[in-house]
């Protein structure tokens, strides 16, 4: 009876965050912005120094593999997505060689979903549009002062998603909980990005979402 409980937990322990479904908005755990957890380097230092930018709609759509709404403008209005530049894509791809495999090439992709459009307003007037990954978590995340957050994070092959829900210290609830929903729900659902990164660095790919032609045989 011990060993079948042993392996109940230990089974339980192995399954993958990604399989998890999404918690509903009163099981969200938010903490002070002081006391959130940010991104994580691990040994890759040098990574911090790379840097990502405030992503237009249609970017953030196509990421999410959602299907394009008639009206963008009314879309996600409570998110703000932070993408890799293409130094950034770049520069991952140099590191990884340099290195001969050692260094990451791994991206990371940072969503803040407010708890109202207002929020996500004020905010961005105050972030920058772009900004090193060795930053975030002080301006973008412990600089939010009078803010309370909630962590996701989802690894999807080449790139690592970090979902932060945000709202005013004491205030209940979530007034974008829908929006948090569908962002939560789609990231879960995505397949692993295999080699997003040299698609990315292509200065004419406009879509996230891109698949080469596949090369027919003569």
């Amino acid at each position: 009876m011990e060993e079948k409980e042993k392996k109940k937990k230990k089974k339980q322990k192995q399954q993958h965050p990604n399989d998890q479904n999404p918690k509903s908005t009163s099981e969200f755990s938010f903490k002070p912005c002081s006391d959130v957890k940010g991104l994580r380097f691990g040994g890759q230092f040098i990574v911090k120094s790379f840097t990502i930018r405030r992503a237009r709609p249609l970017e953030l759509i196509s990421l999410l593999s959602l299907p394009p709404p008639k009206n963008t403008k009314s879309f996600f209005t409570s998110t703000t997505a932070f993408l890799p530049t293409n130094f950034t894509i770049l520069a991952h791809h140099a590191w990884h060689t340099l290195t001969l495999g050692l260094g990451t090439k791994k991206s990371k992709v940072i969503l803040f979903v407010f708890e109202t459009a207002n929020m996500k307003v004020a905010m961005d007037q105050i972030w920058p549009s772009e900004i090193p990954l060795g930053e975030v978590n002080r301006r973008l995340i412990r600089g939010s002062t009078g803010c309370e957050m909630a962590r996701f994070k989802f690894r999807k092959g080449c790139i690592t998603f970090y979902v932060y829900a945000v709202r005013r210290i004491g205030n209940l609830g979530f007034s974008c909980a829908d929006d948090l929903r569908v962002i939560l729900q789609s990231v879960v659902a995505l397949k692993d990005f295999l080699d997003h990164t040299a698609m990315l660095a292509m200065p004419n790919q406009r879509s996230i979402g891109f698949a080469p032609p596949v090369a027919m045989a003569h």
